[in-house]
């Protein structure tokens, strides 16, 4: 099985075998859909890397990002501090991969608490219909009508201040769009031919949403999720800058362009570079769910 799957020809064959032939040559099409994308392939290694920066943070890190010297405060780039230290002296090479932790981190566990929810909601709605479907776009639709900053900050404000708070406050204002989107596939799945096969063989609803419709979805789904983690990233950073996300003296990117924002015009590099860690972390993503989206649909591309 495992020599086969460097096998181009068996991985390419217009008539599979089996289903999981079918499958990784569908998965062999998409990687080189995907991969004749140039923007997206560099997008995807950008992301691969900061997820690795962000693991092997401990490993990579020079110095201690809170260890506090005084007497190195605001020190330029140089050998001994790669990115020059901050207004206590910190490193701000080893901050920002500390913080790359806690943000890619705090947009890891929005995904994994809004997708499975956004993806649960649109398609009970969307299968059922009715007085399900009303009720549900209905709660959707009293989240979409609130500004998604001023709800989070109110939410946070409300709790306290923190991580955990601030993961929650961006989850509670993030699932709604792929509640839609996954509607918006049920309706046009639920009354295909095979969906009616399946319910007269005696599956219930429950077993037709979860192993026939929520597969269906997920592709949409995936590429909405990639392409939305940029605006993750901006929202957790936003939070932090404003005093509601991480705390200080946690070196998330957000809460370390507020804590240094008085330095811009001096002492560049201490604000400047978590915002390039911002951007280029949001850029990355964005590259890589446009790739997927091609990839995916080409009609799209």
């Amino acid at each position: 099985m495992t020599a086969r799957l460097f096998d181009r020809a068996w991985l390419l064959s217009d008539s599979p075998q089996s289903r999981t032939q079918a499958a990784w040559g569908r998965r062999y099409r998409l990687w080189r859909d995907f991969r004749a994308n140039r923007p997206a392939l560099i997008g995807f290694v950008t992301v691969v890397a900061l997820l690795l920066c962000a693991i092997f943070a401990p490993l990579l890190a020079t110095h201690d990002p809170v260890a506090q010297n005084l007497g190195q405060r605001l020190l330029p780039p140089s050998a001994a501090h790669w990115l020059g230290t901050d207004e206590l002296g910190r490193d701000v090479y080893s901050r920002l991969l500390y913080g790359a932790r806690i943000t890619l981190g705090m947009v890891l566990a929005v995904v994994a608490l809004v997708a499975p929810v956004g993806l649960a909601i649109g398609c009970i709605a969307g299968y059922y219909r009715g007085i399900a479907d009303v009720v549900l776009m209905r709660v959707t639709d009293v989240f979409l009508a609130f500004p998604r900053l001023i709800l989070a900050l109110a939410f946070v404000a409300a709790i306290k201040p923190g991580m955990t708070s601030a993961v929650i406050a961006i989850a509670l204002t993030t699932w709604p769009p792929y509640a839609r989107l996954a509607r918006a596939e049920t309706m046009t799945i639920r009354d295909a031919d095979y969906i009616a096969a399946v319910r007269m063989a005696g599956a219930s609803p429950g077993r037709i949403i979860l192993r026939h419709i929520m597969p269906l979805c997920l592709g949409s789904l995936i590429v909405r999720v990639t392409l939305d983690m940029s605006s993750i990233i901006i929202f957790a950073a936003s939070l932090g800058f404003l005093g509601m996300g991480a705390q200080a003296p946690s070196p998330e990117w957000g809460t370390m362009i507020a804590t240094a924002r008085r330095f811009l015009l001096d002492q560049w590099w201490v604000p400047l570079i978590p915002g390039i860690a911002i951007l280029v972390a949001s850029l990355a993503f964005n590259m890589m769910g446009d790739g997927l989206r091609d990839a995916l649909d080409p009609k799209q591309g």
